[in-house]
């Protein structure tokens, strides 16, 4: 925790400072096992995830070419998701992008079908709040070509355009939707002759250069969206910098905001306070000998997956690293079920048969203690705890919002003191205040001073009158 507390005071030292991160910061899982033509299914899997300790959840829409509209089928699913995670208080984002660079939305007509398709799929389910267009447009698996004929990008001209004409066919559709632009990869080439991809320190920089040229006087996005993953499973959240590569990584956000500072301050996009949400971030967990059968084909060499504790240790990095970043509003786990191919991804909480890992537990209770706001200690970061009380008889309850310390007495009016108890309660848990009001006939008053066990901010101080016990 020192070392997440280290790195979080380099970020606060060279970001500007928003009112984001903290107990605010949404924990998700980005998972399209909640998608399904059946409701059941859907809300079963949804279920896992809200015991899970996760709050929100990351699907996907994917466009074809020449679609204008979402099909009846995706309709459905996309309707089953919104009322599986209502039922369970499970924020849902969309992620709408193109199958691979097959299907790259490059030519007026495509981007106009592209932008159309997306405006239906969040009028088909309006509980989406939230949604992100693309997905990787740096890598040539979703977007090609990356480069021209002379070297220079031709990807991130071309998805600045998608992405602003989307943004206004989303936003017509809904004035009130967050749209998420980015979804970028951590790692790219930036070398036309080899793998063509971009790196995201090259690929933001000429996003914002594309985004100037351009001459749009609106935004074309009101947060990034971008995928942080280490370069290996083995390596800790906290110690996976790269201040000498193009790379970006979860300890990598002063740089990450740095580079959106450069694309957009002085436009009428924002940049250094652009919200930023982490859409995919996994760490593979070893599957053991008693659940290997549930699993196909062989895992990657380059992967070196983590025992389960691992796991839990590097997902509780990622959740004090992002939690201590002002400007991210998201972090979401990929995944909460693992695939069952070894080629894919094995970073869920849940194996492939839906049974829990050892780590479960333990990431939920991180979950837990963000929103809670003591997951760590944030330099630069004072929380105030909002406190309120409830009288039952001669007891009292009080509930804090966040952990909290407290100071409680009990006077007699007109001023005497009766009785002073301190304690701990824990955030959105009613605790009985270790005291009692007297039944004698007389007016009582009680003083609460409650402060936030971590990232002490101001005191919150309650009075409030009492009826006999």
């Amino acid at each position: 925790m020192l070392l997440v507390a280290i790195l979080a005071a380099a970020a606060f030292a060279l970001a500007p400072v928003s009112h984001a991160g903290g107990p605010g910061l949404t924990i998700g899982a980005t998972e399209d096992a909640v998608r399904s033509p059946l409701l059941a299914i859907s809300k079963g899997q949804m279920n896992l995830i809200a015991l899970a300790g996760f709050r929100a959840v990351r699907i996907t829409q994917t466009w074809a070419p020449g679609q204008i509209a979402v099909s009846r089928a995706d309709t459905a699913s996309l309707r089953n998701v919104s009322a599986a995670a209502a039922l369970d208080a499970i924020q849902v984002v969309v992620s709408i992008l193109n199958y691979g660079s097959a299907t790259t939305p490059l030519t007026d007509a495509e981007q106009s079908d592209f932008a159309s398709y997306a405006a239906s799929v969040v009028r088909a389910a309006p509980a989406i709040r939230i949604a992100i267009v693309g997905n990787e447009p740096n890598l040539n698996r979703y977007w090609l070509p990356q480069f021209n004929d002379d070297g220079s990008d031709a990807a991130a001209p071309a998805y600045e355009a998608l992405l602003a004409r989307t943004y206004d066919a989303l936003k017509s559709a809904d004035p009130r939707l967050t749209v998420l632009g980015g979804a970028v990869s951590p790692r790219g080439g930036d070398v036309p002759s080899q793998r063509p991809t971009h790196s995201p320190t090259v690929f933001i920089r000429d996003l914002g250069i594309a985004y100037r040229a351009s001459g749009r006087s609106t935004p074309i996005m009101d947060g990034f969206a971008f995928h942080p993953y280490e370069d290996n499973s083995s390596i800790a959240p906290v110690t996976g910098t790269h201040p000498n590569t193009t790379t970006i990584a979860l300890a990598d956000y002063d740089k990450l905001v740095g580079l959106l500072a450069e694309a957009f301050d002085g436009t009428a996009q924002q940049g250094s306070t652009l919200p930023i949400y982490y859409d995919e971030f996994g760490v593979e967990s070893q599957i053991p000998p008693a659940k290997q059968q549930l699993y196909t084909g062989v895992e990657p060499a380059t992967t070196k997956p983590v025992p389960e504790a691992t796991q839990a240790a590097y997902y509780r990095q990622a959740i004090e690293l992002a939690f201590c970043q002002p400007n991210v509003r998201g972090l979401f786990l990929f995944h909460a079920f693992d695939e069952k191919a070894l080629a894919g991804w094995q970073s869920g909480v849940y194996y492939a048969d839906d049974t829990p890992k050892s780590s479960l537990a333990a990431v939920r209770l991180t979950m837990e203690q963000s929103r809670r706001g003591s997951v760590t200690l944030c330099p630069g970061m004072h929380l105030t705890v909002h406190v309120t009380t409830v009288q039952r008889g001669p007891r009292v309850f009080l509930r804090c919002d966040l952990d909290c310390s407290y100071v409680a007495q009990l006077y007699r009016l007109p001023g005497r003191l009766l009785v002073s108890r301190r304690g701990t309660a824990i955030g959105g848990i009613e605790l009985m205040l270790p005291l009692r009001v007297p039944v004698a006939q007389a007016r009582y008053r009680l003083r609460l001073s409650a402060v936030a066990a971590v990232n002490r901010g101001p005191a919150s101080t309650l009075l409030r009158p009492l009826s006999p016990g």
